[in-house]
């Protein structure tokens, strides 16, 4: 047999036909064009991420949701970047509840030297970091197995009971007084001169933090509680030395005490009786850290100090029986 030619050109038409109807059948097969089956592979593909599909922190999906999506390329980096966040508090950084305490005297458990903010040139708080104090005082005058116990915050309430047990043991001691206080009970300041006890200044009214006022606060705190303590005294009391609220002492305000004649009078024993942890409480940790030569800190004002003078009253034939005279401090 033989087969006939079709000229070249019907030829063309007939394959271009043949093609058409074949991708028709395909097309109806796997769907119409525009589908969801048609487009759904390659639309997925293309799609940016949304903020509920991106990972969190650790790489999975559905993480912090805290975390802001990344922007997308050529989005306004400024308002859908990550928010700045507060990391959440860990055990070890978590604060400590502060034992309860009515005073708002309230003293840290241990001096303090170094203070992160200075007051800049101005006076305004802010400025470079504070310089620590450098002198001072946290010894007896005589050394030796000599004591020095000071009271703080008062006149108080409880300043008659502390001057009776002193005077039972023949004790000397140092008063720091509030300005405030002093003005209001006169007679207490005059009794501790008259018993030979001593005078040292406690600011007017007990800022705290001391460091975070202004220069001219803090010379007014020292300045004019120095005066409301002389004129509560009658006459013209030696005041040797000044404290600072919670042992906030810098090379700013031990200047300030220094111009006004005073020296900066720390301690070394601290049983936090302020706070009223308990009679044996204070006992205990009197005893245990108390060594010759110390500074004792305890108080007679700023609040109910029932547990001083109990504590007190174990804590004056303790140290007689231990060998302990009664001392000022350096001065």
């Amino acid at each position: 047999m033989v087969k006939s030619r079709i000229p070249a050109p019907r030829r063309s038409l007939l394959l271009g036909a043949s093609a058409l109807l074949g991708t028709s059948a395909l097309l109806v097969a796997c769907g119409a064009q525009g589908s969801p089956s048609a487009l759904g592979d390659a639309a997925h593909r293309t799609a940016s991420p949304s903020a509920s599909t991106s990972a969190g922190p650790s790489g999975a999906a559905g993480g912090d949701p805290s975390v802001a999506a990344r922007p997308t390329p050529g989005g306004d980096a400024e308002t859908t970047a990550a928010p700045t966040r507060t990391p959440s508090p860990s055990a070890s950084s978590s604060p400590t509840p502060a034992a309860p305490s009515s005073s708002p005297y309230a003293s840290p458990s241990a001096p303090r030297t170094t203070v992160p903010a200075q007051p800049g040139p101005s006076g305004t708080p802010g400025g470079a970091s504070h310089a620590s104090a450098t002198n001072v005082l946290r010894h007896t005058a005589s050394g030796g197995r000599t004591v020095a116990l000071t009271f703080d915050d008062g006149p108080g309430p409880a300043t008659g009971q502390v001057l009776d047990l002193l005077a039972q043991y023949g004790a000397k001691a140092t008063f720091c007084e509030i300005g405030d206080n002093a003005k209001t009970r006169p007679a207490a300041v005059q009794r501790i001169l008259a018993e030979g006890h001593r005078l040292c200044d406690h600011t007017v009214d007990h800022p705290q933090p001391m460091h975070t006022q202004t220069h001219e606060q803090q010379v007014a705190e020292i300045r004019d509680a120095k005066a409301d303590i002389e004129r509560a005294a009658g006459g013209s009391p030696t005041i040797t030395w000044w404290r600072a609220p919670g042992g906030d002492f810098t090379a700013e305000n031990e200047r300030i005490g220094a111009d006004l004649g005073m020296k900066s009078l720390g301690w070394t024993v601290d049983p936090r009786d302020w706070s009223r942890p308990g009679v044996q409480a204070i006992v205990s940790t009197v005893q245990q850290n108390l060594r010759p030569g110390g500074v004792v800190l305890m108080h007679d004002g700023g609040g109910d100090r029932s547990q001083t003078v109990a504590a007190l009253k174990q804590l004056l034939p303790w140290m007689v029986a231990q060998g302990y005279t009664f001392d000022f401090p350096q001065s």
